[in-house]
C-alpha cells in the first residue's frame, strides 16, 4: 500500500491508496498522520510518519466508468483541512480517476495502481 506524505503548518498529512475489494474501486485516504515507531529511527531511509485514521476516502470504480467516484468523510472530531492540503488530496483522486478510465478504456483495469 503505497502513501505520500506531506508537511503543512507544522503538521503532518498522508494519503494511502490501495484497492478496496468490497467496492471493486480504488480507495484514496487522507490522514493527519503520526510518528512511525521509535525504534526505527535507528534504520536508514525508514519512514519517520506514517498514514494515520483515514477523515476523508474517496472511492474511484475501476470496472465500470459509468460509476462515479465518492468522496465519503470520517471525522466525528470535526478535523479541519487546509485549503492546500484538500487541494493535494483532489489531484491525486483525479489522477486516479484518469488512470483508471484509461486502463478500462486499454481493456486493462487490473492494471491500474
Amino acid at each position: 500500500m503505497p502513501a505520500e506524505l506531506r508537511e503543512h503548518a507544522g503538521r503532518h498529512y498522508a494519503i494511502l491508496f490501495y484497492y478496496a475489494l468490497p467496492d471493486d474501486s480504488w480507495a484514496v485516504e487522507l490522514s493527519e498522520a503520526v510518528p512511525a515507531p521509535a525504534a526505527w529511527a535507528e534504520t536508514p531511509n525508514a519512514a519517520t510518519h506514517l498514514p494515520g485514521p483515514p477523515f476523508l476516502a474517496a472511492l474511484v470504480p475501476d470496472e465500470d466508468p459509468a460509476l462515479e467516484p465518492t468522496v465519503r468523510i470520517y471525522s466525528p472530531d470535526g478535523h479541519v483541512i487546509p485549503y492546500e492540503i484538500m487541494q493535494w488530496f483532489m489531484e491525486q483522486v483525479a489522477d486516479q480517476v484518469e488512470r483508471c478510465r484509461i486502463a478500462f478504456e486499454l481493456g486493462e483495469p487490473e492494471a491500474v495502481d
